[in-house]
Parts: structure tokens; C-alpha cells; sequence
């Protein structure tokens, strides 16, 4: 079996930033917007994840101690540590018509908590301080829609319901969307405790007029 740094193309001495370089490279290589599979996505997810947990080239991994919770030295179960970063929930926009649902419906995602969805299309995730949306997205293990990573297209847009996700100064996306909640989830975060928003509206009329293909993109890099 491949090791994760092998996953990654990396060398087991790789330090953390190369780490980080090759993962979202790699991610970008293996998303499905880009010619991947959601597969090997989540391939390329668990070979990160794998490596951040402390895996060595012997196979034994790092033994979590207290601190990631788990039991202490005397044997006694320490909790699991508070989860870093703002909480946002997510849903996908396309189960809305199979459902009959309206992006305005004000118990949207109260419906979603009902309807058994799996977790691909509703659940939730953490975005630290350091993150965009599509990357806490990302490295949740999720293929959200992407293009160009610089917020000069509409292919990675969510639609905001609950909660603040400033937009940046510079975007493509003009005030009327803004005003509508439309934000580019590869240059924004959210700044509230918890927030709420419905990803992969690209095709909204007049948000599908600012898509790009994802080719158009293929040679560039992408940043943190």
C-alpha cells in the first residue's frame, strides 16, 4: 500500500510546508471539477490527514496522547478537545429541487436535518482562522466546485443564509449578488460563531454568467 507521502508525491523528510504545498496541489489535481475523481479526493484527504496525525515511514503512526483526547498516562479517558475554528453548515444547492425546497424557505436547513441526507450534500464543518471556506471545504475531505481560486469567477460561489462572511475588496462578483448574500468561498470566511450556507449555486441566474471552465485554470497555482 502506498504511504501518504507517496500519496502526495512527497519524501518521507518533507517538512510541514511541503506538506501543505504538495496537499493542495494535489487536491487541485484530484478534484473532480479538474479532471479527478471523488475517490481519489478523498485519497489525497486521508494521505494529509494521515501525515498530520504523525505517520512515519516505519508505519507507526504518533500514539495520541491527552492533549488530542483519549486516555492519559493512569488510564483515564480524557475528552476530545473543543473543535477549532467557527462552525458553518452546509448544503448542497442541488438537493433543493429534488426536494421541492426554495433557497428563501426560512427552515431550510431544519428540512435538511430531517430528510436524512448523507454527508456530502448537508452536514458541517470547522473554518480556522487561517482558512477560506473552500479550503476548511477541502480539507474537510469535500469536492466543492472551483476554478480559479483568486475570486475572478463564480464557479466556487455559495450562497450565505445565517451568519457574516465579509467579501473581500477584490472580487467578480458585482453588489447586487453581494447584497443577495453571494460570496466566493475560495476568498472568504466566516467571522460569526456559526453561519449557514448553501454551496454549489453556480447556476443561479446571473451567478451562472460569471462561470468559467475549470481548464482555463489547469496551469495555475494555487495559494493559501
Amino acid at each position: 500500500m502506498a504511504s501518504p507521502y507517496d500519496v502526495l508525491g512527497l519524501e518521507p523528510d518533507a517538512d510541514d510546508a511541503a506538506v501543505r504545498d504538495a496537499y493542495r496541489q494535489r487536491v487541485k489535481e484530484a478534484h473532480p471539477d479538474h479532471g479527478g475523481s471523488a475517490g481519489e479526493f478523498r485519497r489525497v484527504k486521508r494521505a494529509y490527514e494521515r501525515i498530520k496525525n504523525g505517520w512515519e515511514p516505519d508505519g507507526e503512526g504518533r500514539e495520541l496522547g491527552s492533549e488530542n483526547g483519549g486516555p492519559t498516562d493512569d488510564g483515564r479517558e480524557e475528552p476530545d478537545p473543543e473543535p477549532a475554528g467557527n462552525r458553518v453548515e452546509y448544503l448542497d444547492y442541488e438537493v433543493l429541487t429534488d426536494h421541492g425546497w426554495e433557497l428563501t424557505d426560512d427552515d431550510l436547513f431544519e428540512k435538511a436535518a430531517r430528510a436524512g441526507l448523507d454527508e456530502e450534500a448537508f452536514g458541517e464543518l470547522r473554518v480556522e482562522s487561517n482558512q477560506s471556506l473552500l479550503e476548511a471545504a477541502e480539507d474537510d475531505g469535500h469536492a466543492w466546485p472551483f476554478a480559479c481560486r483568486g475570486g475572478a469567477c463564480t464557479n466556487c460561489a455559495v450562497a450565505v443564509l445565517d451568519g457574516e462572511v465579509p467579501p473581500p475588496t477584490s472580487h467578480v462578483l458585482p453588489q447586487e449578488m453581494v447584497d443577495r448574500g453571494i460570496r466566493l468561498s475560495c476568498i472568504s470566511a466566516p467571522v460569526t460563531a456559526d453561519t449557514q450556507v448553501v454551496f454549489n449555486v453556480k447556476y443561479l441566474p446571473g451567478v451562472n454568467e460569471l462561470l468559467l471552465p475549470a481548464s482555463r485554470f489547469e496551469g495555475a497555482s494555487t495559494t493559501d
